[in-house]
């Protein structure tokens, strides 16, 4: 109730009227709250805008643990997570909580703690069994299992441990948008877009991207040529599985000290989006951690590693799948031979140009075919994207940190008569990232040490707070000054500000000032992969020195090239082709544009919130909490696409960007120079009805006010404008039987990503569960559906097509 900022919680008693299978998917009913779903055992939390498939703007923690996948910077959903019969509550914290976490928690941070074995003793078991794809034209309906395990036992006072595990087997939900991403490639040589495009590209295809096409100079005219590329379906496994366990010891010395260990490991197989799709199969995280809890110190120290095992890029797969039986030159020299042919044959041009595609594809591989399989394992274990498709990386993840309440020590230990109305806190930590290079993802970039020799990157960081209740506990302020000293980057220091006022115990206002910094991840700094034939390269001067000096933008380099095509088709001189080209190149290279971004700086976020929670009507059962907050942010780190011609001469510049064969390609991180404002706010009721009844209704809202600086805002901010949850349920509404309804919607939005960009629609579920409680023996039924009605949607673009999910769960000894 006097949390200085918003805080989100879900008790145990939230979870079980929740109907989402699992207590990670109820999180997407939560005030605040936007989850995007690109896989079924992949969803992402976020909160108050910029939301990505990949969001390291956002904390994910475990009892206090980071879980997230090292080379990533995010975790991946709830693989190495807490399972259902060992969680105990979930707290959310939207907006910035940097000052005090200093883990790049910028847009908020989520919390799982897990039940004590001290507490919650014996021997739980859980099964839930599905089906999902229910009228899906992408595939027959499919099962969905998933088999938990929880024992817990208190050994006297002092020792305790606990074991979890838990088996996850499905089938994923399938991307197959087949929308053409360039439909006007051949406008000005009248053919329209989709699947008759010469330069057809899918949304959810791959291989047939730009860096896939090619210029061919037929019958007087340019065409925009791809070549033909595999749908996703026809290049990935979506077989999904996820096998992870946790085992435990805490020891007690004292009745409020306590030491504990954990171990945790997954192993899954996914699919997974960043830039690109992938498909993690193999995938193992590890994690090591040792915790220490007095009441005036809190240290944790753990280690994170990670293997990817056989994973594989989907859009590197499609490529070389179509290289492996015939390269691009070649491909291109059959396909306008036999366009000629068709053409003298008296063919149209559109079906000549059906007719080339069928010619050049002669030997292609099929998909579902032996020679396919046999093709897709070999690319699968090639780590070099440019003849394969393999992610091999190797990654370690090591943390220690510590906090003391400053003031309980000292009334203690050397200042008993220090008032009890001041509050003292410090804090330090230190964070080490390893990488093992592979030659292909990653490079050792410091010229004193060979390529493959381990590559480090380091934070530390730490806080101070003071603050003091005054006015008999009706006002409480703290402030708190945060330093954090990144490699490569200056020390930078986050101050926070904030006060409860609390007139009565039931009604508290709050305000709070912070800002926040988020410094590269490892994937952002030092990337260092061919991809497409674009060479994406992480944005730290060590990394990228001298590329963005004497780059263009691909924006400005496409602009030049759709204008040099449509002034050569529109040309109808008897110049030869040649000469046209020189004369349209000439005519248009004021379109190129240098690349105006540079390396890489910490992303800031400076934010101002408010709320209002009041405890209402008799005994509280109305519970009302609102939150506004207004955000600033610079230095947005985001990718840019950028062309350097292979001459030094910048009078040649355009004659080499006209010729993809004559220029060098990369993709990079960079810090937008664009300063970005953006503010919204939530509301939430929760009434406690008689009976048992609990009722709910909560309203977000999140609105983009402006970018400053004119460049355009690289970084999408990917976020409904509006966003409401109602829900109603009971526990025991009836002699043990329970239930729990949800609706949620969300408005359309404007989704920017380096996949696909567009409007992503505004879509509504309904989600219900039907439960049963018998006492002797403790056993709970319920089934359940999320998105009951069945309505097919995508949660962002170029995702997958998510419909309903139909299950029954029989859980044991739950406590």
């Amino acid at each position: 109730m006097k949390s200085p900022v918003t805080v989100e919680k879900l008790t145990a008693r939230d979870l079980r009227l929740a109907p989402a299978p699992s207590f990670f998917e109820a999180i997407e009913n939560v005030k605040s709250v936007q989850v995007i779903t690109p896989s079924l055992g992949f969803k992402v939390i976020n909160a108050r805008g910029f939301a990505n498939t990949t969001n390291v703007r956002f904390a994910q923690l475990v009892d206090g643990i980071d879980n997230q996948a090292p080379h990533i910077g995010g975790p991946i959903g709830n693989a190495l997570g807490s399972s259902d019969l060992d969680i105990a509550s979930v707290e959310i914290v939207p907006g910035t909580a940097a000052a005090l976490y200093g883990l790049n928690a910028i847009n908020g941070l989520a919390n799982f703690s897990t039940k004590s074995p001290f507490t919650s003793e014996g021997l739980s078991l859980q099964q839930k069994t599905g089906v999902n794809h229910l009228g899906d034209a992408s595939s027959p309906a499919k099962l969905y299992s998933e088999t938990s395990l929880r024992y817990a036992r208190a050994l006297g006072t002092r020792w305790a441990f606990k074991l979890n595990g838990t088996y996850t087997r499905g089938y994923d939900w399938i991307a197959n948008d087949q929308t053409d991403l360039f439909p006007q490639g051949n406008a000005t040589a009248g053919l329209p877009g989709g699947p008759a495009n010469p330069a057809y590209d899918p949304v959810n295809g791959y291989g047939n991207e730009s860096s896939n096409r090619s210029t061919l100079s037929l019958g007087g005219k340019s065409y925009a040529v791809a070549r033909t590329g595999y749908l996703e379906k026809d290049v990935v496994d979506y077989r999904l599985r996820n096998l992870k366990a946790d085992a435990a010891v805490h020891f007690r010395p004292h009745a409020r000290t306590e030491l504990a260990y954990t171990y945790r490991v997954a192993e899954l197989d996914n699919v997974y989006q960043r830039s690109n799709r992938f498909r993690l199969q193999d995938y193992v995280l590890q994690q090591h951690a040792l915790a220490f809890t007095t009441p005036t110190v809190q240290a944790r120290a753990y280690l994170t590693r990670e293997s990817t095992g056989r994973s594989y890029n989907l859009r590197s797969m499609a490529e070389n799948l179509d290289r492996s039986y015939k390269p691009d030159a070649q491909w291109n020299r059959d396909y306008t031979a036999a366009w000629n042919a068709a053409v003298q044959a008296g063919q149209s041009v559109a079906d000549a140009h059906a007719t080339a595609r069928a010619a050049a594809d002669a030997g292609r591989l099929q998909p579902g075919t032996a020679a396919f399989r046999q093709k897709l394992r070999e690319l699968q274990d090639i780590n070099n994207w440019d003849q394969g498709a393999a992610l091999r990386v190797r990654a370690d993840l090591l943390h220690a940190e510590a906090q003391a309440d400053l003031g309980r020590a000292l009334r203690n230990h050397l200042l008993p008569r220090l008032p009890a109305f001041l509050d003292l806190r410090a804090g330090l930590d230190h964070r080490t990232y390893v990488i093992v290079p592979d030659g292909n993802y990653f490079i050792n970039p410091n010229p004193k040490k060979d390529q493959f020799s381990n590559l480090t990157y380091s934070k530390t960081g730490g806080f101070v707070q003071a603050g003091a209740r005054v006015w008999h506990d009706a006002v409480r302020l703290t402030a708190t000054l945060r330093a954090d000293k990144n490699d490569y980057f200056r020390l930078r220091l986050n101050p926070r500000f904030t006060a409860v006022v609390s007139p009565t115990p039931r009604h508290n206002f709050r305000l709070s000032y912070q800002s926040g910094y988020r410094f590269p991840s490892l994937f952002e700094g030092f990337s260092n992969v061919n991809s497409g034939q674009v060479k994406r390269i992480g944005g730290l001067r060590v990394m990228s020195d001298g590329v963005f000096e004497n780059s263009y933008l691909r924006s400005s380099i496409d602009a030049f090239n759709a204008a040099v095509t449509a002034a050569v088709n529109a040309n109808t001189s008897s110049a030869s082709a040649a000469e046209k080209r020189r004369l349209a190149i000439e005519n248009n290279k004021g379109l190129l544009r240098r690349n105006p971004y540079s390396y890489l700086r910490p992303e800031q976020i400076r934010s101002l919130e408010v709320g209002y929670k009041a405890a209402l009507l008799p005994q509280g059962r109305l519970l009302l909490d609102v939150d506004f907050y207004y955000n600033r942010y610079r230095d947005f780190i985001a990718q840019v696409e950028a062309y350097v011609p292979k001459t030094n001469n910048p009078d040649s510049a355009a004659i080499y960007l006209s010729n993809r064969a004559t220029q060098n390609r990369y993709r990079l991180w960079t810090s937008s120079q664009t300063q970005v404002y953006n503010y919204g706010g939530s509301a939430g009721l929760r009434y406690e009805l008689r009976g048992g009844y609990l009722a709910g209704a909560n309203v977000t809202y999140a609105r983009l006010d402006r970018a400053e600086s004119g460049d355009g805002l690289e970084d999408g901010f990917n976020t409904p404008r509006w966003m409401y949850n109602l829900n109603l349920g009971n526990e025991n509404a009836y002699r043990g039987l329970g239930f729990g309804i949800n609706y949620r919607w969300q408005a359309s939005y404007y989704s920017q990503t380096f996949l696909v960009t567009g409007t992503v629609p505004a879509y509504a579920t309904l989600d219900a569960q039907l439960s049963y409680h018998l006492t002797k023996p403790n056993v709970r039924l319920k089934v359940g559906a999320t998105n009951l009605l069945n309505r097919y949607y995508e949660s962002f673009l170029g995702g997958p097509s998510v419909g309903g999910l139909y299950y029954a769960a029989v859980s044991y000894g739950l406590n």
